[in-house]
């Protein structure tokens, strides 16, 4: 974690909607609480705090607005998100996994938007003290691909066009390939296991662990995943007790869909 020295670890989930990241991020969480005995707290941006949800529902299912405000609305909600819950956290010793961060920000106001990458990430990381990710996990997919894989097709992020998801993907990999030592791309057209089968191996490494990749018996249901999950976050998990509300006990089946 750049800026802040605390004792936890925080990984985050990047990508394109559609790509995975609800399902990847939820399974990484479980495994990691069971394996390391420590606490794991799963949550998500925009949305993971009340406020967050309040914000994130002005931004998707709002009037189309100017770039500039969604990108401080994000902001916000990040600086709340970040002072109320991320942070306490590490500072407590937990393993803090977000489902989208600041890249996220600058992939998608700065690439897809077309704002200036150097403002919007001057916002995002002055907004969070400067708080960034010991590791991110790019899920990447062609967002031709990710389409046909999303439910809800109606909110503004969909209403954008193919054009505006295509430059968010390109931005996502450049940030990617300019800071390779926090960045792990991965493949997302690979099933559920063998996505999460390599993002396991890449952690347990970072983390020091031995991990044991099981199959899909030791994994919970493939959710939806638009991009922004509608399921309960910010979801403290505690060895033995599951993930909390939202988490279908199953095998998880068919591709990296979710």
């Amino acid at each position: 974690m750049d800026a802040v020295s605390a004792p936890g670890y925080f990984i985050s989930f990047e990508g394109g909607d559609g790509v995975g990241k609800s399902t990847q991020s939820r399974l990484l969480g479980q495994w990691l609480g069971e394996l390391t005995g420590r606490e794991v707290v799963l949550t998500r941006e925009p949305g993971g705090t009340e406020l967050g949800k309040e914000l994130r529902a002005a931004v998707l299912h709002g009037q189309d607005m100017d770039p500039r405000t969604e990108a401080l609305i994000y902001a916000a909600d990040r600086a709340h998100h970040v002072a109320s819950l991320v942070r306490p956290a590490l500072e407590r010793g937990a393993i803090v996994v977000t489902d989208r961060y600041l890249d996220s920000s600058v992939a998608y106001q700065a690439g897809g938007r077309e704002l200036g990458a150097d403002e919007v990430e001057l916002i995002s990381r002055w907004a969070v003290q400067d708080l960034m990710p010991d590791v991110t996990i790019l899920l990447d997919l062609d967002p031709a691909a990710a389409s046909a894989r999303i439910r809800r097709q109606h909110d503004r992020l969909e209403r954008a066009g193919a054009e505006f998801h295509r430059r968010t993907r390109e931005a996502f990999l450049a940030r990617a390939a300019a800071d390779p030592e926090r960045w792990v791309v991965l493949d997302a057209t690979a099933s559920i296991d063998d996505l999460q089968a390599q993002i396991r191996v890449d952690v347990a490494a970072r983390l020091e662990l031995t991990p044991v990749v099981e199959e899909a018996e030791d994994t919970i249901a493939a959710e939806p995943d638009d991009g922004f999950d509608d399921t309960d976050s910010a979801i403290g998990y505690t060895p033995g007790l599951g993930l909390g509300p939202g988490a279908a006990a199953g095998p998880a089946t068919g591709s990296g869909a979710a």
